[in-house]
């Protein structure tokens, strides 16, 4: 009766434990694609960047067709501000110009530029893939808005008028790692100015189109990491739940026995058994992390294993509804080894009296799915 009790109120402590944490956090990674995990809100200082670039751009429009590629190509430039709002998703200010090369009917004109623009970045790694924030390359195309100005000019006598347009911008970057705070990119950019951008006008309409390819470098600042949110296992607190209905209904059956029995046979005494205990610790989804209401588990565990002088064993186990199978049988046995670990550290279980396996999902012990992401625990030795 008292370890009914006991296991009650334990079972209890669990469930409130459970219910008082909405979420379990992960941070600089996910399991699943980043466009099906939920991602922590940052701050207003976290995941910036800040990018500098250098290249070259060609225009597409009215003359320029004509003319010898090489002498198009003029040198451009850009810096960047922006902010990553989940590992997928960013807004990013930029400010690219430098000089452009321009044929008309006139003749060649150098003229410098400039064109700040509001943009849309797509991380599609991160959307399509699962988020690792030590992830080497990322593919990230974008699209966005701006003003393009091009001061007026003159040459070979003529004068050209001061030009504006607003601007539409698609393009992509090759991004590389190269550390934490710094990484490598090569961008290339489409622009859509107004027909009368440099000053060539046609009866049809048409559009100034620069077209720029640039190598730059991406500093960044504040917190780099994105912190994963995995909800709360209801599953696991519906078991919980049960056990203690169950538990309940038990107590209140046991309550009304008597707490002795008169004319009950004496106990036999057992000279020759097998010694054994059996225990397990459960764990999160995702997670071979040991939670404090597991540790009087692992406690009694190596108590009993002490103080009869047994060994242990422990196997690893993870849920077959959940990751692949590779996946599975890899956080099992970072399970089994978080389980031994404590043993040995807190415990003082010596390492050559434990023993380990690791299942993944080929093996299921219970009928419930969530009660498979476990260590179970056997002390077990003949006397």
């Amino acid at each position: 009766m008292k370890t009914k009790v006991l296991l009650l109120m334990f079972l209890f402590g669990s469930v409130m434990y459970l219910s008082a944490q909405e979420f379990q956090p992960q941070i600089g990674f996910s399991t699943e694609n980043g466009s099906k995990t939920n991602f922590k809100k940052n701050k207003a200082s976290d995941n910036v960047f800040i990018s500098i670039a250098g290249g070259g751009n060609i225009l597409l429009a009215d003359h320029n067709g004509d003319a010898d590629f090489s002498k198009r190509i003029a040198p451009s430039g850009a810096i960047s501000v922006g902010k990553w709002y989940n590992p997928y998703l960013a807004f990013r200010l930029q400010v690219n110009g430098g000089l452009m090369n321009n044929f008309s009917d006139e003749g060649e004109q150098n003229f410098y530029w400039i064109n700040p623009h509001l943009d849309l970045l797509w991380d599609v790694t991160n959307f399509w893939a699962p988020y690792n924030e030590a992830k080497v390359f990322h593919f990230i195309p974008f699209a966005g808005i701006g003003y393009g100005l091009r001061p007026g000019i003159t040459e070979n006598s003529i004068s050209y008028k001061r030009a504006e347009s607003v601007s539409t911008h698609l393009g992509a970057q090759l991004l590389f790692r190269l550390s934490k705070r710094v990484d490598l990119f090569v961008e290339g950019q489409y622009t859509l100015l107004g027909e009368h951008w440099n000053s060539d006008y046609h009866a049809r309409p048409r559009f100034d189109r620069p077209v720029q390819a640039m190598l730059g470098l991406n500093f960044n600042v504040g917190r780099k990491e994105f912190e994963v949110i995995e909800p709360m296992d209801y599953d696991l607190l519906n078991d919980l739940n049960s056990q203690i209905n169950a538990l309940r209904a038990e107590n209140a059956e046991l309550a009304k026995r008597p707490e002795f029995c008169p004319e009950c046979p004496p106990a036999t005494v057992v000279t020759e058994s097998v010694e054994s205990m059996s225990n397990v610790v459960y764990f999160r989804l995702n997670s071979a992390k040991i939670d404090k209401h597991q540790e009087i588990n692992i406690f009694n565990t190596a108590e009993y294993a002490k103080k009869n002088g047994l060994p242990v064993k422990l196997v690893g186990y993870a849920d077959k509804l959940t990751g692949n199978p590779d996946y599975n049988k890899g956080i099992s046995e970072r399970r089994a080894r978080a389980v031994a670990k404590q043993l040995i550290d807190k415990y003082g279980i010596p390492s050559n009296n434990i023993s380990i396996e690791w299942k993944g999902d080929v093996e299921q012990p219970y009928g419930e799915n969530a009660w498979n992401r476990v260590v179970i625990m056997n002390t077990n030795e003949e006397k």
